[in-house]
């Protein structure tokens, strides 16, 4: 959400930094609709003031016995208190008008996030690890010999449909590893405070972190109202809805691993092939919240996180900084990590960091109360992927696969598969 004041103040620059997103100029129509919704409100609380004073005149006119004058007064109070309430409810109106309006405005870019009109902008920022050569030609992991038939699209689409999978034996205890890996160390190593939370959340939850009102489809509603979480972002974030923090209690650190919903709206045809791309997943997710000056330098730390988990794995990946025309709706600069797949011979994204400034913070008030005792501000939000489970063991089982179809693990996720560190030809662990 935007403040109206700062678009009031300086309309130009508000628009110039909405159009480097490619979006078109909103300030006449939002600053049209801010004045009217202010002039009704100035009038309403004249016609308050008329119907205050007449009240007051009601009693003295017939203390003195002047009847006239006083059905006067009394018509006049009656009339301006109807005048009155219909003003309110017309400025009642027109303020849900401008915060429907505002709630759809995108975040303003950073200045340093590049311009640009889609992904092939994006700034390459960090690469890490040595693409693996084979002697064979790399499978994609739905393909590899070992993983096929413990990786079930049949019968997940007889009991689902479309974009569902079951993973079974080996690989689903690969898939509970690597969460269970990623959820440790960010508590062990990266001092986040892991949460289990909710799945279902309130319309309140979905506006303030800013998937309602415009990206009703991309989620999943249930008949009472609920929504299924498109991530944890939605639940830790809002945790501190209408909050006002102590300053020292800020960097705020969470961590979630929760299942994931996505209607994946206007992706039609887009990476049907395997489990790279579904309506039901697992992620652990990162949310700080922070002091405004602290965020720029939490966006870094958080990246950091993330990129360590792919270093441990010893999975190669670059990082890029979106362009203004890739960027998500609520951010105002986003981090991509993409992770190398040798079957799709590309790199494909496994992680997004994102901060959002204080965009979401007004949208659910939250706020920080500063140590010396000035105004509370808002505090400002950040988000990141830490990782996407499924597409973790997507790069794991093809970076690791073997000319005879098995797939070589990383040693990092021994401890939790009983000491093992391969994927035999049989599905087994070994």
């Amino acid at each position: 959400m935007h403040d109206i004041k700062a678009i009031r103040e300086n309309p130009d620059a508000f628009d110039a930094a909405l159009a480097r997103r490619g979006d078109a100029s909103v300030t006449a129509g939002v600053l049209a609709l801010d004045e009217a919704r202010r002039a009704k409100i100035s009038a309403a609380e004249t016609a308050q003031a008329e119907q205050n004073k007449a009240s007051k005149l009601v009693g003295a006119a017939r203390a003195k016995g002047d009847e006239a004058e006083f059905e006067r007064l009394r018509t006049l109070v009656s009339d301006k208190k109807a005048e009155v309430t219909a003003m309110q409810a017309e400025a009642k109106d027109l303020d849900a008008q401008l915060n429907d309006m505002l709630a759809r405005i995108p975040n303003l870019p950073a200045d340093d996030v590049p311009d640009g009109a889609d992904e092939n902008d994006n700034l390459e920022v960090n690469r890490w690890g040595d693409v693996p050569s084979f002697d064979f030609i790399p499978k994609e992991h739905f393909e590899i010999a070992s993983v096929t038939p413990l990786m079930d699209f049949e019968t997940a689409a007889k009991t689902s449909g479309a974009r569902f999978v079951m993973l079974k034996g080996a690989v689903a205890r690969v898939h509970r590893a690597l969460a269970q890996f990623m959820i440790d160390t960010h508590v062990d190593h990266n001092a986040l405070t892991e949460y289990m939370t909710p799945v279902l959340v309130r319309d309140e939850a979905m506006y303030g972190t800013d998937k309602l009102p415009k990206f009703g489809d991309d989620s999943y509603q249930t008949t009472n109202g609920w929504w299924l979480i498109p991530t944890s972002e939605v639940t830790l974030t809002y945790s501190v809805a209408g909050d006002v923090l102590e300053e020292a209690a800020l960097p705020r650190r969470m961590t979630a691993h929760t299942l994931c919903f996505r209607s994946e709206a206007g992706s039609a045809g887009r990476d049907t092939s395997g489990m790279l791309r579904q309506h039901q997943f697992e992620k652990v997710e990162m949310v700080s919240i922070t002091h405004p000056e602290t965020s720029d330098d939490e966006q870094k730390r958080m990246l950091r996180c993330a990129e360590d988990l792919l270093e441990r794995l010893n999975i190669p990946y670059r990082t890029v900084l979106l362009c203004t025309g890739d960027m998500g709706f609520g951010a105002r600069r986003t981090y991509d990590i993409e992770a190398w797949l040798p079957g799709q011979n590309a790199y494909r994204e496994i992680s997004s960091v994102s901060t959002t400034g204080d965009f979401q913070a007004r949208r659910m008030n939250a706020r920080f109360k500063p140590a010396d005792g000035g105004k509370p501000q808002f505090v400002h939000t950040l988000n990141g992927s830490g990782l996407a489970v499924g597409r973790c063991l997507i790069a794991v089982l093809e970076n690791g696969q073997q000319a005879d179809g098995s797939v070589k693990l990383p040693e990092v996720l021994a401890p939790y598969l009983g000491g093992k560190t391969t994927l035999d030809i049989d599905g087994n662990l070994r």
